[in-house]
């Protein structure tokens, strides 16, 4: 299974009391999820299946895939990545997923599945990590196949 999790781009902050899952993307925002998604759109199979957070900011960075797209509350900034697994069904899932969201969770779901210590790795808005699971010699692995960042295309 191919598991591509890509980071919302760069987003507004919020006004007072605006809720934050109706922050938009920055004009710099809406370029990142433009660059990443044209080169995601190039990459990835035909039939894989995109889910996004329902945060505003997440689901306008799906929308520049140009594919369809499910939301999933699963996918909130609060999320644990226990639960991110679970929604995407890593590792068992017959198709490629695309997950756009949130960090910290992204950040834990990439460092648990590559047995990295501390659970915590930091990834930049907009940036795509693409992992890949394999059993080899009967032992289960995660692969990294791809990290894309916006200011490198």
């Amino acid at each position: 299974m191919d598991l591509i999790f890509w980071r919302h781009a760069d987003a507004l902050d919020a006004v007072d009391g605006q809720e934050d899952l109706l922050r938009e993307l920055t004009p710099k925002g809406e370029k990142q999820a433009t660059k990443i998604g044209h080169w995601l759109d190039r990459q990835l199979p035909e039939g894989v299946r995109v889910i996004s957070s329902p945060a505003t900011r997440a689901e306008q960075t799906a929308r520049a895939l140009g594919r369809k797209y499910k939301l999933k509350s699963d996918l909130l900034p609060d999320a644990s990545a226990v639960e991110l697994l679970e929604a995407v069904g890593w590792p068992h899932s017959k198709m490629s997923v695309v997950v756009v969201g949130h960090q910290p969770v992204i950040g834990h779901c990439i460092a648990y599945l590559l047995g990295m210590p501390g659970n915590e790795l930091l990834v930049r808005k907009g940036a795509v990590w693409w992992l890949r699971s394999r059993v080899r010699d009967g032992v289960p692995q995660t692969v990294v196949v791809s990290v894309q960042t916006p200011e490198l295309i």
